[in-house]
């Protein structure tokens, strides 16, 4: 079983590979092969047809959360505090023992250093979050481009480890600026869009198995194409129904 404790020490050591889940079969699936199954926002975009991750709930956040930890015991689960979620410190923490309390081990809210460090500090375990914010994006793309960018996000990343977090999640930057952070910092640095450098990787997992096709960013590489398995499926379940070929005796009580 992935711990926080076991996924900071295995920083310098080995990769950590991290997935976004949602749901109990496909944690089911996932258990034991990755070490962290992140229960992302980004279900507003694939799961709820959302065009942003700012309309995701706590109702939605607990629900999925839940449903992840019935299908995994084996890897570490983390879940995002939605959009509004953490506007306060107490806010936060109710919002953060409810998330705990639905299954998962860590929370992680984007950037918010203050949040962090209060929630580190009554036992909640934080991952943290820096670069690109979907939350609160106003402009998709790279962050930290030019020189005042990057130095804020060193800033950043060094005051969330200052705050207590296990992990850092470098969102959409430069490869170059995500390595200087991952050699900055005491935690494990969890890239998406920021380079090889990492100490671990996250991709959303309806991207990378070609579930999610409205849009591919640069940085997914789709290990499966399963969009075309269903399509497939379906279309040949339905032309056996249509055809009598479904249900056969062996398919009948």
């Amino acid at each position: 079983m992935r711990t926080v404790s076991s996924i900071r020490a295995m920083k310098g050591k080995e990769k950590i590979s991290v997935l976004t889940c949602y749901d109990y079969s496909f944690a089911s699936l996932m258990d034991g092969k990755v070490d962290i199954l992140l229960i992302g926002d980004s279900l507003g975009n694939v799961v709820l047809g959302y065009d942003r991750t700012r309309h995701v709930t706590m109702a939605d956040m607990l629900r999925h959360t839940a449903a992840v930890s019935r299908g995994a015991s084996h890897t570490l689960i983390a879940a995002d505090l939605p959009y509004g979620s953490y506007e306060t410190a107490k806010e936060a923490l109710k919002n953060s023992h409810a998330l705990l309390k639905a299954g998962a081990h860590a929370v992680k809210p984007e950037h918010k250093p203050e949040i962090a460090a209060f929630l580190v500090k009554e036992g909640v375990p934080v991952m943290g979050h820096i670069g690109l914010l979907p939350q609160t994006a106003t402009k998709y793309g790279v962050q930290g481009k030019d020189e005042a960018a990057a130095k804020q996000l060193v800033k950043d990343a060094k005051a969330l480890e200052r705050a207590g977090v296990f992990s850092l999640v470098l969102e959409s930057i430069p490869s170059s600026l995500a390595r200087e952070i991952t050699h900055g910092v005491s935690v494990p640095t969890i890239g998406i869009g920021a380079g090889p450098d990492c100490d671990g990787q996250v991709l959303v997992s309806y991207d990378m198995l070609g579930l999610f096709t409205k849009f591919k960013p640069k940085f997914v590489r789709r290990y499966a194409q399963l969009d075309r398995e269903i399509v497939r499926a379906v279309e040949q379940y339905t032309q056996d129904v249509k055809k009598g070929a479904f249900p056969t005796k062996e398919y009948s009580f």
